[in-house]
């Protein structure tokens, strides 16, 4: 796998908006944080670099209601600076975005080595990045990225469409990851490099891996924990709702998987590839997930091992459990379920699962 996440040299990004005549021409400091008008680019850039070079870190307020269109990459790869301190971005019903006219790509924000980056009812939309490049909306390099009541929408990378997180701390609270598009792994999320990720009350929902694993989530030498979460509508070639693979750790508490498609392992699949993988649900459900091949709902590779607790795994097709028997506990074993119409279509070459 081939993760790249550069860093340039810091130029300033040019951002055009309108703004009440009574607001500050820039940031303004005030008790609580840095105020930022609503659309001005380069007071946002400014005050994440303040926040970076404060040894107490910054809070940016954002204006309620406000849309930030960035039309240019502040560095390489990144439409902001990058998170090198620790910086909170706070709003309500804001959105950062990447605008739709913009003729360079680039994510949104980048947490880098140590960094630690919380997002507060923020929307992060629009990211778009090539070939090898990881994280369309948000990547975390071996630092901390919290979101708290945020939407990741409509972004797209190569690895991790909507989040990559590699080697750090991922934590979502009340945050939506939605139709976010990889080209290869992790539609919506990727937790990699021995990462940690928690999720609690929100939902992973229509992400989709083109050519390649895991829709909603992509969990690699990772530790993942999702509570009270939707995981739905989610597509890709293995693992449509999510994918936990080379001994990585997943555990499900009170988490709905459903309505998710693959050619294998539509619900969840456990692949221990490069070491034995564990699943755990409880009180969890499984259900109306649908693969081409097996594992409508659970597909646990040899070495593998899921345990459900409380938990059900049913009316998925064209089987719940695969291979039969492999799942304790997972009973009736052919599927119920008339396959949906679906807009899944996976490549010729992508029929396989791969590994």
């Amino acid at each position: 796998m081939k993760i790249i996440l550069r860093s340039g040299a810091v130029t300033a990004a040019v951002g055009v908006g309108l703004s009440l005549a009574v607001l500050p021409a820039g940031p303004a400091n005030a008790a609580g944080g840095t105020h930022v008008r609503c659309n001005d680019i380069t007071g946002l850039v400014n005050a994440i670099n303040q926040a970076n070079a404060n040894a107490n870190g910054g809070r940016i307020i954002l204006a309620p209601r406000c849309t930030y269109t960035l039309t240019a990459p502040e560095n390489a790869d990144d439409g902001l600076p990058e998170i090198t301190g620790n910086v909170t971005v706070s709003g309500r019903d804001t959105t950062i975005r990447r605008g739709p006219d913009a003729t360079q790509d680039f994510r949104i924000l980048h947490v880098a080595s140590g960094g630690t980056l919380t997002l507060n009812s923020l929307k992060i939309s629009g990211g778009s990045l090539g070939t090898g490049l990881s994280g369309g909306g948000v990547s975390n390099n071996s630092g901390t990225l919290n979101l708290n009541r945020t939407v990741v929408k409509g972004n797209t990378a190569d690895t991790g469409g909507g989040v990559f997180s590699f080697g750090g701390r991922l934590n979502l609270v009340r945050s939506t990851v939605e139709g976010n598009t990889a080209n290869s792994f992790g539609g919506g999320v990727v937790n990699d490099g021995v990462g940690t990720m928690t999720m609690k009350d929100g939902a992973l929902l229509r992400n989709r891996a083109v050519t390649s694993n895991g829709g909603g989530l992509e969990n690699i030498l990772g530790t993942a924990s999702l509570e009270s979460v939707s995981v739905r509508g989610n597509t890709a070639v293995v693992g449509g709702g999510i994918r936990n693979t080379n001994g990585s750790t997943l555990r499900l508490k009170s988490t709905t998987v459903r309505d998710n498609v693959a050619v294998s392992g539509a619900g969840i699949s456990n692949n221990s590839l490069l070491g034995s993988s564990t699943v755990t649900l409880v009180r969890s459900l499984v259900t109306r997930n649908t693969a081409i091949g097996a594992g409508g709902g659970i597909l646990n590779e040899p070495g593998g091992q899921v345990t459900l607790k409380a938990s059900r795994v049913i009316r998925n097709f064209p089987d719940n459990c695969s291979p039969e028997g492999s799942v304790p506990g997972c009973t009736d074993p052919a599927g119920t379920v008339t396959p949906p119409d679906s807009e899944f279509t996976p490549p010729a070459d992508d029929i396989k699962p791969r590994k």
